[in-house]
């Protein structure tokens, strides 16, 4: 197993950036709350959208630590962004009275983007999310891009992965026949979910120079692989000498998929991506592309005089 790096926390920050990058943070984030101070002192109101993190929810406690956790990361890279979360189901709070919270603070001029927490294309984001919006008639609002695929996506993957005994250096063309990768995704009857886990699998492929098998916590038609299927295929190779396969959870947060795909793995597992720096990149990448989309026209509730 790979030595835990002192300098790096269990969520994989790394505690001494390099100078010019810390300079180049701090002027970033003075230069921010400047502009948010008019010349007589008063604080301006932030004329930046919400940045709503819309969360799938689990009954898992953990799940809602680590979304506020990224949440709270995410307030610290974008000092005076305003930054809210909002639950597709079970925890609160539900994604319905958020936005209905901020139509009802700012009636006139309230406005939104909503950056899924999820991987890949499905119903949530097709169906669950626009259904959530079209219900707040009174909020200027887009939906950005599902986290995935995307290649900070690998990179997070793969930093996981070393954390959890990957080897940590480029692997020769030996070893790279001896290790694989079962990337455990959560399943979606969303065919357009499977070609997006299939990519996400290719790009972290790519990375490491070794076969990824995409595999799925609660298979179905679209989804039909299992991780534990997914092991036995690669276990066929074992007499070519592939005996170190790791499963690396492609989710967000804590749960019991994530727990399913964990006790199925026959070598090393990671946990969720969680709050890692490549997610918080991520969620501000696909926040400022939604920024700069224009919002669909969207009628208004008209109120009786």
């Amino acid at each position: 197993m790979t030595p835990s790096n002192p300098l790096r926390d269990d969520s994989g920050i790394t505690h001494l950036d390099s100078t010019a990058h810390l300079m180049d943070r701090i002027t970033s984030q003075l230069g921010t709350q400047l502009r948010l101070v008019s010349p007589d002192g008063r604080r301006r109101p932030d004329p930046r959208p919400t940045l709503v993190l819309v969360a799938h929810g689990s009954r898992d406690p953990r799940a809602l630590a680590t979304v506020t956790a990224l949440a709270e990361r995410i307030r610290a890279q974008r000092p005076g962004l305003a930054v809210r979360l909002g639950h597709i189901e079970l925890n609160p709070p539900l994604l319905t009275a958020t936005l209905d919270d901020l139509a009802a603070h700012d009636a006139h001029d309230a406005h939104a983007v909503l950056v899924p927490l999820l991987l890949s294309r499905g119903q949530h984001v097709k169906r669950d999310i626009p259904a959530a919006l079209d219900g707040t008639p009174g909020l200027d609002a887009r939906i950005a891009a599902p986290l995935g695929p995307h290649p900070l996506l690998a990179e997070a993957l793969h930093d996981r992965l070393v954390r959890a005994g990957w080897p940590d250096r480029l692997l020769d063309a030996r070893a790279r026949r001896r290790h694989a990768v079962v990337l455990a995704a959560a399943g979606s009857r969303d065919p357009e979910s499977a070609t997006d886990t299939e990519t996400a699998a290719r790009l972290l492929a790519d990375r490491l120079g070794v076969p990824v098998l995409p595999a799925y916590a609660a298979p179905t038609a679209a989804c039909p692989r299992t991780v534990p299927q997914a092991l036995a295929t690669l276990a066929t190779l074992a007499a070519q000498g592939r005996t170190h396969t790791a499963v690396a959870a492609y989710l967000t947060a804590p749960g019991r998929f994530a727990a399913r795909s964990t006790a199925a793995a026959p070598w090393i597992s990671t946990p969720p991506l969680g709050a890692h720096p490549a997610l918080v990149r991520l969620v501000l990448h696909r926040y400022d592309q939604a920024c700069e989309t224009p919002a669909p026209a969207r009628p208004r509730r008209l109120t009786s005089v």
